[in-house]
């Protein structure tokens, strides 16, 4: 995920910023996740590279539910969770998943001339800019969990390595 890196970089930094503006960690907090961060990237772990991650999990600076009770309440955004959604087709294969893991966010829905966008990243603004110009049509934000975003992932690479394993091995057999 190497050529994911400026976003991954701009996009953790601006969340963090945005957290600090809002009160909803301190600037300490965010310079020790920042450092904990520097070292994930230092190993090379780039699906790992998650400040809100690690302000949730590993420092325990932030709360997620406080942050997406803010996004609800104060971005007045809808909440969704990802393991309840089934992409369709076209939307499956388009997904980059590196982008995905990069941005924390997914495009789970269109209709008409409209995306639907999953986010646990929506608070940074060079994610918000990224998907807006990938997809080229005005974007319906949703507020959703890291989790949520990961299983998502994890499920839908598996999906996506099992079929093409599979493919290969009717082809072989063939």
């Amino acid at each position: 995920m190497s050529e994911f890196r400026p976003i991954i970089m701009r996009s953790n930094r601006l969340l963090g910023a945005a957290l600090v503006e809002r009160n909803l960690i301190t600037v300490e907090q965010l310079e020790a996740a920042t450092e904990r961060l520097l070292q994930v990237l230092d190993q090379g772990i780039d699906r790992d590279a998650c400040l809100l991650r690690i302000l949730i999990a590993e420092t325990k600076a932030l709360r997620e539910d406080a942050l997406l009770e803010h996004l609800v309440e104060e971005m007045s955004m809808g909440l969704v969770d990802m393991r309840e959604i089934d992409l369709h087709d076209d939307l499956k294969s388009q997904l980059n998943l590196g982008m995905c893991w990069a941005t924390w966010s997914i495009p789970f829905d269109k209709d008409d001339d409209i995306h639907y966008v999953a986010s646990a990243y929506y608070l940074s603004p060079s994610v918000r800019q990224h998907w807006e110009k990938q997809l080229g049509t005005p974007v319906v934000w949703y507020a959703t969990t890291i989790e949520s975003i990961a299983d998502f992932l994890d499920k839908f690479e598996a999906e996506r390595n099992g079929g093409s394993v599979a493919a290969k091995n009717v082809a072989a057999v063939a």
